[in-house]
């Protein structure tokens, strides 16, 4: 967790300001027993109004100092709280962006919002907390021991039985109590991924007959947060009677021995009852230090959450001086290319090696898992390969700076993500420079312009979160335009025409050949009519290139690519 606070060196001024306050506040505090003591030894014992008038002012006006210290110091602990919760946010939130597809597979998009939000608001209530607790609880304690001397040395002697006991007695909880902290967040972790995946997937879910299913379990997960939630406080439960028993124990001893003691001469009453309210401020001050102790797990664990998002560190980085390809321009080569997602046993792809230029088309066809998507994500490297090198426009795209490189392409993926806003907004993801003409062409040209005049308000149309309320077609479509208007040198389209129809299908490969007729086309599809005019088609099977050529080619060379014709078109159709 102390690694985290390096970022309150932002608020030195406001850090300060809260220390001078609160110690102001525990003087105020300590300084009240004081003056009472007097008022009743010297005010009321010998009946002297002014005196008992003049140190009753006192008392108000430091009451009042105290009460203003605490308000001040109260706000400027909240408020660095939340902009410390902000600076957390935001430095997980750029961490994340930074991050590769397999630190996302490995973290998990459940767990990262977790700590992006709960996580975080336990950071916020434990600095809160430590400013307003562990600062005024050990200076209230300290200080009201001293007091407690200079009232009374030999009735402080209570408080060295009292103390050792509480230490022990909050030591013993918190034992039980920290891994069951810890463990709480790990609960919310599942929590939140059944409710995720129930609210993601409630087509699915639906069109299975399985809510009754994703019922159990999220109540599984739910009934597991609870109980141990149940765990914790039962055993917190506990701290806080016997801390009361304590502290009432501790007055009755303090009455008994002050008044022997008063009895005896040896102690004034005014000092008895400064006596008492310095002994409240002591167990007071433990009991604080206990419930700040309860929240310090939670944090702790929270912490160590948060962290280990913040040292993560991704698997693809940019060199510290990349290169600019500038002296080609929407080139593409792979050259004996293999690449291996972490843990599997077998290459997801293998020595693949082929090339591709501006004005041509080149297809990737082959079966479920043959590696067509992976193959495709090596060139804007959201996986770096394995061996062997990705070249764009002549340079190996790791000597490229990701945003350099990522310019240069308009990519349309296999799933298909919309955000919420205007049609507009999201064809201009691509371009934000983009004007409306140039929006209004690309969605033309990737025939999406008849559907988008159909709705209302027409590009003005607000896309729900997640393109909820358009099909998947025109989830494809839009797309679609959004890698259109960004006129890069590159286009990688991942099984991109899979939700249109044979006529859409065609009239939008032809707009897009008149469109890409400069630039570097790929095209992964599982439709044979999609890539039969391409000028290369790659045909991979079980990560390996079974083939390479043109249509007509590959029917007689190639039995992966023939078999995959025969299963979509007609022996006539073939001929």
């Amino acid at each position: 967790m102390i690694k985290l606070y390096r970022f309150l060196d932002k608020f030195r001024m406001q850090i300060t300001a809260i220390v001078i306050l609160i110690f102001l506040q525990v003087i105020a505090n300590l300084y009240l027993p004081t003056l009472s003591s007097d008022i009743i030894d010297k005010g009321i014992a010998n009946n002297d109004l002014n005196y008992i008038f003049k140190i009753g002012g006192l008392m108000i006006l430091v009451s009042a100092g105290g009460v203003i210290c605490s308000v001040v110091a109260g706000f400027l602990s909240s408020r660095t709280a939340v902009e410390l919760g902000m600076i957390i946010r935001s430095k997980i939130f750029a961490k994340v962006e930074g991050f590769s597809l397999h630190e996302f597979d490995k973290i998990g998009t459940a767990t990262l919002i977790t700590r992006t939000t709960n996580d975080v608001t336990q950071i916020q209530q434990v600095t809160v907390m430590m400013f307003s607790i562990m600062l005024f609880a050990p200076l209230t304690g300290i200080g009201g021991i001293i007091m407690a001397l200079r009232e009374d040395k030999p009735l402080t002697w209570i408080f060295a039985v009292v103390i050792p006991l509480l230490t022990i007695i909050i030591g013993m909880v918190l034992q039980k109590g920290i891994p069951l902290f810890k463990l709480m967040q790990v609960k919310l972790d599942k929590l939140n991924l059944v409710l995720r995946e129930g609210l993601t997937g409630i087509r699915v879910i639906r069109a299975f007959n399985r809510i009754e299913n994703e019922k159990e379990r999220f109540d599984a997960a739910n009934l597991g947060l609870m109980n141990n939630s149940i765990k914790v406080n039962k055993i917190m439960a506990v701290l806080m009677p016997i801390m009361m028993l304590i502290m009432n124990l501790t007055t009755v001893a303090i009455f008994w021995f002050g008044s022997m003691r008063i009895d005896a001469g040896s102690m004034q009453v005014g000092s008895l009852m400064a006596f008492i309210q310095y002994g409240m401020q002591i167990l007071f001050s433990f009991l604080m230090i206990a419930m700040m102790f309860i929240m310090i797990p939670r944090a702790q664990a929270s912490a160590e959450r948060i962290n280990e998002v913040l040292e993560m560190e991704p698997e693809i980085v940019d060199l510290e001086k990349t290169s600019l390809a500038n002296k080609k321009s929407g080139y593409v080569e792979f050259k004996e290319v293999t690449f291996s997602y972490p843990g599997a046993e077998q290459p997801a792809i293998s020595n693949i090696t082929f090339s591709a230029g501006p004005g041509e088309v080149t297809a990737i066809i082959g079966g479920t898992g043959s590696g067509k998507s992976t193959l495709i994500n090596l060139i804007p490297r959201f996986y770096d390969a394995t061996s062997g090198c990705v070249l764009v426009n002549g340079v190996d795209v790791r000597e490229i700076s990701q945003e350099d490189l990522r310019v240069k392409i308009g990519f349309v993926p296999q799933k298909n993500v919309l955000f919420s806003g205007t049609i507009a907004d999201n064809i201009k993801y691509g371009n934000n420079n983009a004007t409306f003409a140039e929006i209004k062409h690309a969605a033309q040209v990737a025939q999406a312009t008849d559907f988008i005049n159909g709705m209302d308000m027409g590009f003005d149309h607000f896309i729900a979160q997640g393109g909820t309320n358009v099909s998947g077609g025109q989830k494809q479509r839009l797309s679609i335009a959004r890698a259109l208007v960004r006129k890069p040198e590159i286009y990688i389209f991942d099984d991109s025409f899979s939700a249109l129809d044979f006529k859409t299908d065609a009239r939008l490969r032809a707009a897009l050949k008149d469109e890409t007729a400069a630039a570097t086309v790929l095209i992964i599809a599982q439709r044979v009519a999609t890539v039969m005019d391409a000028d290369r088609i790659i045909v991979l099977d079980d990560g390996k290139i079974a083939g390479m050529g043109i249509h007509k080619e590959l029917l007689t060379s190639c039995k992966v690519y023939h078999e995959i014709v025969s299963s979509q078109l007609s022996e006539e159709e073939l001929a």
